[in-house]
């Protein structure tokens, strides 16, 4: 694992989130909530190294030169349980356009398997945010980052909720260009798939289907 790749956001806001979120007993409306107030801090994270430019604008008093963040960034969603992450990072950057990648992962070979691309047509001049909940074989995201690079962005990185140690090996192998951040870094995956100790499926949490 290159540890230099991967930020695990450690706040203790954000560890008691998460906390609430594993629990299983934590009910449909109160996981939305608490995903989203979680994507809003993990937003924070990822964008802390965005450069400032300064403008000069007008306050009640008088004139001066203030920063302004002027770069063109891109929220990427892997559906479908990437839009349960997107929710709280608009709410900080609502001025991002915004991409989806329709992944489905097969149940017996475990490999994604691709249904819908859709993303704003000037990705050459834009850096990308990519979200999902949960990074667990790698398999999805790596794909997932691999159609991304055809549009040539500026850069790439990749947020989740939790991570395996397989899934941050695979990312971080095939695509060593691209940071990780994530709220946790768990145990290990089980034989179907699924991280341990997790906290389910993401998907089925968000939208009740479980």
């Amino acid at each position: 694992m290159n540890k230099q790749q991967v930020t695990v956001v450690s706040h203790p806001l954000v560890q008691h989130k998460l906390t609430l979120m594993r629990m299983e007993s934590t009910q449909t409306s109160d996981f939305r909530r608490l995903l989203r107030e979680v994507s809003m801090l993990l937003a924070y994270e990822v964008t802390r190294d965005l450069p400032l430019v300064l403008n000069e604008i007008k306050t009640p008093i008088q004139s001066m030169m203030a920063p302004l963040i002027e770069k063109k960034i891109t929220l990427v969603s892997i559906l479908r349980a990437g839009n349960g992450l997107l929710e709280g990072m608009l709410e900080l950057l609502p001025w991002a356009k915004v991409g989806h990648i329709g992944l489905y992962r097969d149940p017996q070979t475990l490999t994604p398997v691709e249904y819908y691309f859709k993303m704003p047509p000037d990705m050459p001049q834009r850096d990308v945010i990519v979200v999902d909940p949960m990074l667990a074989t790698g398999n999805s995201a790596a794909a997932a980052l691999s159609r991304l690079k055809t549009q040539k962005p500026l850069s790439i990185k990749f947020v989740c909720l939790i991570a395996s140690p397989e899934g941050v090996d695979l990312l971080t192998s095939e695509h060593p260009d691209v940071p990780i951040y994530t709220a946790g870094i768990d145990e290990r995956l089980n034989e179907h798939g699924y991280i341990v100790p997790g906290l389910g499926d993401a998907g089925d949490r968000i939208y009740g289907t479980l």
